[in-house]
């Protein structure tokens, strides 16, 4: 088998593939990356692995591949053995709607917040912040949250299971797993709102593949 690095970028999507890694049983080499303390950019060392210089990267043998969902469906499908992914029908159908959801769908208004949260926490003339304030709060309240609002009521409605897909892990749930715990510990909603989802949370992350990507990795999300 070609051997795998895991270029891995702390409390970034990152962790879903060190996860998946965990619970392929692969052997694979981990090289850590820092963010830059001021700007939580990734490290530019990042850049000498793939020119785009996020996280996370993962290569195997000589040949470098990129992007969460990607990654996720290559490693299932090369070394899955029909484990983490349905095969046909509805299901598959509903597996690939889900893994594109993520990415697409859910993580632009979280995006959105996060940037439009350093906006009011940056340092700027007295007299612009409440200009800079007033303009996050009106996105805030005309996208962000009716977006995050809207997305985590879906995935709620979407959960009829123990998981995303049936009663057994796929890799939808790791792929779904950084927005949604961005979503509900960033996401400004109710501790007693979403109980499917924070009970679905709370199932993954008592997973051994998952904690020993915390252990090796850090937490998802800061």
């Amino acid at each position: 088998m070609a051997s795998i690095t895991l270029h891995h970028l702390e409390t970034s999507r990152s962790h879903r593939i060190l996860w998946m890694l965990e619970e392929l049983g692969l052997d694979y080499e981990l090289k850590r990356y820092r963010r830059d303390p001021k700007t939580m950019r990734a490290d530019p060392a990042l850049k000498k692995v793939h020119p785009l210089g996020k996280s996370p990267v993962l290569s195997v043998g000589e040949r470098v591949l990129y992007e969460s969902g990607a990654i996720l469906e290559y490693l299932v499908d090369e070394y899955g053995d029909g484990r983490f992914r349905p095969t046909s029908g509805e299901d598959l159908l509903r597996y690939r709607a889900l893994m594109h959801f993520a990415e697409a769908s859910m993580m632009p208004s979280l995006l959105v917040r996060l940037i439009f949260n350093r906006v009011r926490k940056a340092p700027l003339p007295f007299f612009v912040k409440p200009i800079s304030r007033k303009i996050a709060d009106s996105v805030d309240e005309t996208f962000t949250q009716p977006e995050i609002d809207r997305n985590l009521a879906f995935l709620e409605e979407e959960l009829t299971d123990d998981h995303f897909i049936g009663d057994e892990l796929t890799a939808a749930d790791i792929q779904l797993s950084y927005p949604i715990e961005a979503a509900l510990e960033r996401g400004n909603v109710s501790a007693s709102a979403h109980p499917k989802l924070r009970a679905w949370k709370a199932r993954v992350e008592a997973r051994p593949a998952y904690a020993k990507a915390v252990e090796l990795g850090g937490p998802p999300v800061p």
